[in-house]
């Protein structure tokens, strides 16, 4: 009896941790670059002394979804987007470098450039800095020129080259910081042979209507295993009385 039992709760409660991942893809179906999480089931058998003749759920998450999202256009100047493979590098709050398709750029007063996440955008030699200027203008490569303050057309300088890297699909994966990582944990090399487009944005790759689904399987599924345990503690309870009856 205790075994249907603990197969039921464990189920309960890893769908539940995949009802978390999914509202995640969920609530981030409008974010920019976003790329959203695989989750899966499987058994695994519970080890000790003995023979392992319990079971438990495991949900986990073999990895993401590195499908683009749709390029839209915006005009802004500082939105940038990669056309086909590719990674924007970015300084991650723990001053590490991390990987992302989000282009949503901003300067702050410091002349810092950052994306939508407050992350400070790599160029060639670090972090890039954008000095006042009258107009910036990102090439298809990924180059910085701008126009100084008080200057005019004829003085278009270059100032840096925003850093994009390419990265095999298997040695990437995605940590808590939201950003994605590199397994092995080895810098990458900017790539020269990735093309951007200023004045769009790629979105979400979330399949809004197949997360609502899913999450109505998850629901359904979270109330089967409750089910189940009920079913079993009245079981349990028939048995103890015929127990007592003998």
């Amino acid at each position: 009896m205790d075994r249907s039992l603990y197969i039921a709760m464990s189920g309960a409660k890893q769908t539940l941790l995949a009802q978390t991942a999914n509202a995640n893809n969920l609530a981030n179906a409008q974010t920019t670059g976003f790329k959203s999480d695989f989750e899966q089931f499987r058994a695994m058998p519970v080890f000790g002394p003995g023979f392992p003749s319990r079971v438990y759920a495991m949900a986990e998450r073999p990895g993401s979804d590195f499908g683009m999202g749709t390029i839209q256009t915006t005009d802004n100047d500082l939105d940038i987007a990669i056309k086909g493979e590719g990674w924007f590098a970015v300084e991650g709050k723990d001053g590490k470098e991390g990987y992302t398709r989000a282009g949503d750029l901003s300067i702050t007063p410091e002349g810092r450039l950052l994306n939508g996440s407050g992350l400070a955008i790599l160029g060639e030699g670090g972090p890039i800095t954008i000095p006042p200027a009258e107009k910036i203008e990102i090439g298809n490569d990924g180059t910085i020129s701008v126009i100084p303050l008080g200057d005019n057309q004829a003085t278009l300088a270059v100032i840096d080259r925003i850093k994009m890297v390419k990265i095999d699909p298997s040695n990437l994966e995605k940590l808590n910081d939201g950003l994605m990582h590199t397994k092995d944990g080895a810098a990458q090399i900017a790539s020269a042979d990735i093309t951007l487009v200023q004045g769009a944005l790629e979105g979400s790759n979330v399949n809004a209507v197949s997360a609502l689904v899913e999450m109505i399987e998850l629901a359904r599924n979270f109330e089967l295993q409750i089910k189940a345990m009920k079913n079993a503690d009245e079981n349990s309870g028939i048995g103890a009385k015929l127990m007592q009856m003998a």
